[in-house]
């Protein structure tokens, strides 16, 4: 199976403005290779014109160099050091040195100010970089910059080799999970979308598969008793004919996501929910997102891109009751509780990300549905169990029914309250998600899923999206800055 994250492999260039003593550059950026430690290349051409340029890319392309660091040693050449950025095929970091370490009348770099024409150079060329909040820097700052520029590039570097593959339109009455593909090529994602039908034969045709066997122990392995015997052949035999669809169908694309159309048809037809199968293909940094979600994959995979870990895919469900906010939460925890809300789906978490004693189980409303509250039988196959308490970000990017894209980011936690609920669920705590939710996420019209990673990980995340132009970056503001459509005599 091939790997589904991409590997950052970092280089760092100098440049030197030719007006100024070029060892500024070299030894400051010695300095930084040396704070940084392993997985930094170091380029040895210091670049003071077009040719040094075009000497440094191909030095560092071919020391397998994916992700570019151009340092600013000195003032910097504007011509030289934004063409690095133009002809290098993948995402550039732009750092600069603070001064500090030499005399100010020899040892003087002016980087400072050069960042400021370099800055006006990109935009001229209307090229795309990574500049960090503040970007001038000792060797130490630097590092630590270049350090938090590694998750930025891998989600560059993901999203610009990704196929979603899709397989049937979504639901009946979930037009929230459709919208338009345009965004995907702006981004340069690819998509095939396919029926169903075609999922259905490929399924069929892996029955008997020899592999099937090691995969069924393997489930066993995970979920030990907590399964039902009967249906792990059935699952095992879908999880690697999503494998080898992947393998087979991502073309001229390093890296696949899926967004599949789980019901109503699928568990009747398949004989069971697949979520369980999605959560195991979550946890191995391929999203599987539900009901057709394409902007829901996406949102996932760059999540998985930044934390490099498993994410998850929820709807921001429903509001707490006051009797388990009164009972769990109120004088525990310093939140209101309209800060609080429970994210759920039917269990396409990870068991990596739930509680102990996480249970494979059936489909609570599906069994309503299409087994009338009968006997479970094709309706099983969910990962259902309160979602492990901890940091998480909750966001997602969308393109809306306008064909723009845009994004929401906010930071919160899963508290360690019981749900009593079912499904893959969880208390989700984020502060101002009651202004959040009314003035972004119901004001901008974004679907009900939510892309969850579990860590605390905004910050990367807004690199991300800025890296790739979306002009509205949505976040839960405190309630000392109003949000546009907040009413100032509420």
């Amino acid at each position: 199976m091939f790997t589904n994250l991409p590997e950052v492999k970092l280089g760092i260039i100098a440049v030197s403005r030719d007006c100024f003593p070029i060892a500024l550059s070299t030894q400051r950026r010695q300095n930084i290779v040396a704070a940084y430690g392993e997985g930094l290349y170091e380029c040895p051409v210091t670049v003071e014109n077009e040719a040094d340029a075009l000497k440094a890319l191909d030095d560092v392309k071919a020391h397998g160099v994916n992700a570019l660091v151009v340092f600013l040693g000195n003032f910097g050449p504007e011509t030289p050091e934004t063409l690095l950025c133009q002809k290098f095929d993948g995402p550039t970091m732009y750092v600069a040195a603070a001064e500090g370490d030499g005399d100010l009348i020899n040892g003087r770099g002016d980087a400072y100010c050069g960042v400021l024409n370099c800055s006006y150079n990109l935009g001229m060329r209307h090229l795309k970089a990574y500049l960090p909040e503040y970007p001038v820097g000792t060797a130490e700052e630097c590092a630590d910059m270049i350090r938090e520029f590694v998750p930025v590039a891998r989600a560059i570097l993901g999203v610009k080799n990704l196929k979603i593959i899709t397989f049937g339109p979504r639901p009946q009455d979930f037009f929230a999970c459709n919208a338009p593909i345009k965004g995907l090529y702006e981004l340069g994602v690819e998509v095939e979308e396919n029926s169903e039908l075609d999922l259905l034969v490929a399924y069929k045709a892996h029955a008997g598969d020899p592999r099937i066997p090691e995969v069924v122990a393997d489930m066993k392995a995970e979920m030990g008793e907590r399964t039902y015997p009967d249906l792990l052949e059935r699952m095992a035999q879908f999880e690697l004919t999503l494998l080898d669809w992947a393998e087979q169908h991502k073309g001229a694309r390093q890296y696949v996501a899926f967004a599949d159309k789980c019901w109503p048809a699928f568990p009747e037809q398949f004989g069971f929910e697949p979520c369980y199968v999605n959560s195991r293909l979550a946890a191995r940094g391929i999203p599987v997102a539900c009901e057709v979600d394409i902007y829901g994959a996406l949102s996932e995979y760059i999540g998985a891109c930044i934390t490099g870990d498993a994410v998850t895919l929820l709807d921001i469900n429903n509001s707490v009751p006051k009797y388990i906010y009164d009972v769990d939460i109120a004088g525990k925890f310093d939140y209101d509780i309209k800060d609080t809300f429970m994210g759920f789906h039917c269990g396409n978490t990870p068991s990596c990300k739930m509680c102990a004693g996480c249970a494979v189980k059936y489909q609570l409303i599906q069994n309503r549905l299409l087994e009338n509250g009968g006997t479970p039988d094709f309706t099983r196959g969910t990962l259902e169990g309160d979602i492990a308490p901890g940091a998480i970000t909750f966001y997602r990017l969308q393109c809306d029914s306008e064909g723009n894209l845009r994004s929401y980011i906010a930071q919160g936690e899963v508290l360690p309250v019981a749900t009593r609920s079912f499904g893959g669920i969880g208390i989700f705590a984020i502060p101002e998600m009651g202004r959040f939710y009314r003035h972004v996420l119901i004001q901008k019209r974004y679907p009900h899923h939510g892309a969850v990673a579990f860590a605390h990980c905004g910050k990367a995340l807004f690199e991300v999206f800025k890296y790739f132009g979306i002009a509205d970056i949505a976040y839960n503001q405190p309630k000392s800055l109003p949000y546009p459509t907040e009413n100032p005599f509420a």
